[in-house]
């Protein structure tokens, strides 16, 4: 019975879930902690402005990875780059959690190098994990490729709730010398803590993709009483889609045959939109969006802040969720469900450039609608990538590679398209707590 429930379609959902809450919980619990750790680290505020180039260094390892599948087709063991990676980020999540605030002098300044070369090298891992992680996922059924993004949305999600258990941002206005000053409240438990925790989520996720690794690969077999057409009609099936082996996972030499002999070619009209749509909405959801949430949130209270990263990190995993049973392959259906998560990332982005003083400040109306919006642009977009993961699993090897390319690329240029924005011109103004900034 043990046996049966371990080979089980539903315990390998949950361990797909866990491992793909493994790629990019490292750099998301980085960002959530931020708060925490600018008030003890030298660099101060100045501190996103070197996480966003350290992610964006990142993706040398992407780079490699694309070239070398490019240069030398089949060389690369995609399973053991990911256990070389996954070991990496265990290890560097082990000594963040030690040495993170630790410091050393540098060309006459203090710098925490500690912090950085190991955000330097968790970046590193996240940006390598999105071409070869997806990827890796061309071994299994189409439907647990929307199992995986479930997990890259739980993947924002549990940093979340944890930071928020913490209490990351909480503050109280009193009275200090006749004026209102913003006071912060201490967290509940320090950023060490926190960093344990991405530590052990990071074992949980290696841990699961071995278990991955140890399934048990075998073929169904059709009923006895399958007639003749029906046998002929799976085995062309089979044929066009030489992985697609029911519900179970293939072996390593059916993955590399498909590396070395791909069964179609890959850059067709069809693929190239798919592709464009998700390197856009990545664009939009990992680079330009997040860099200006504040922007849009913080006018209205930090409770419309910290519902809009809460609710809006929910309706990722839960659109993942839907897709699993509800998938739209229409391509004028994908075309509309980017234009309005596009609407809606417009509204966002107008209400940053307007802060501190955007529409309806002050009103119940203008906290609502700023987290609907964050909830609705988050949810169609998660959905979309998706649905565009499944649709190119059914591509081939190949195709899974370039959606990790463009996933990557995307939040790259979405990323270092708004830096100079935020950091450089600072085209938004932050609101100040606890004072009008509109009188």
């Amino acid at each position: 019975m043990a046996g049966t429930w371990w080979n089980s379609a539903a315990s390998t959902h949950v361990l797909v879930a866990l491992f793909g809450m493994g790629s990019w919980i490292s750099v998301n619990c980085l960002w959530v902690e931020l708060p925490v750790v600018v008030s003890v680290l030298p660099e101060g505020w100045n501190l996103p402005v070197y996480l966003t180039v350290l992610i964006a260094l990142g993706s040398v390892g992407p780079i490699a990875v694309t070239i070398t599948h490019q240069c030398a087709p089949g060389w690369l063991n995609e399973r053991l780059v990911i256990h070389f990676i996954q070991v990496l980020a265990v290890v560097a999540s082990f000594f963040l959690a030690l040495f993170w605030s630790q410091v050393a002098t540098l060309g006459g300044e203090v710098r925490s190098v500690p912090y950085l070369l190991l955000t330097f090298i968790l970046a590193l891992v996240c940006c390598t994990s999105s071409v070869t992680f997806l990827p890796f996922m061309f071994r299994f059924p189409p439907q647990y490729i929307r199992t995986f993004f479930v997990g890259q949305g739980l993947s924002a999600l549990f940093p979340c709730v944890v930071a928020l258990g913490q209490g990351v941002g909480k503050l109280e206005c009193k009275i200090d010398n006749g004026t209102i000053q913003p006071h912060y409240m201490e967290e509940n438990f320090p950023a060490q803590d926190f960093f344990w925790f991405l530590f052990v989520m990071l074992i949980i996720s290696a841990l699961c993709f071995i278990a991955l690794t140890h399934r048990e690969i075998t073929v169904p077999a059709l009923p006895k009483d399958t007639t003749e057409p029906e046998r002929a009609a799976k085995q062309g099936v089979e044929e066009t889609h030489p992985l697609q082996n029911g519900e179970m996972p293939v072996s390593e030499n059916q993955v590399e045959l498909e590396k070395t002999n791909p069964v179609l070619t890959f850059w067709t009209p069809r693929n190239i939109y798919l592709l464009v749509l998700l390197g856009g909405s990545n664009a939009l959801t990992n680079g330009v969006l997040p860099s200006v949430q504040s922007f849009s949130c913080l006018p209205y209270g930090t409770m419309a802040y910290h519902l809009s990263v809460v609710l809006g990190n929910i309706a990722n995993p839960l659109a993942c969720f839907v897709a699993m049973f509800v998938l739209c392959r229409s391509f004028a259906g994908l075309g509309f469900i980017s234009v309005t998560g596009g609407v809606f990332a417009a509204y966002l982005m107008a209400l940053a450039v307007l802060s501190p003083c955007p529409p309806l400040l002050g009103s119940v109306a203008g906290v609502c609608l700023v987290v609907v919006s964050w909830i609705i642009f988050t949810g169609l977009f998660s959905y979309l990538k998706v649905v565009v993961g499944t649709l190119l699993h059914e591509a081939g090897h190949a195709a899974l590679l370039w959606c990790g390319v463009f996933i990557q690329a995307g939040s790259l240029i979405g990323a270092l398209s708004m830096f100079p924005l935020v950091s450089i011109y600072h085209v938004f103004a932050s609101s100040q707590d606890c004072v009008n900034n509109c009188s």
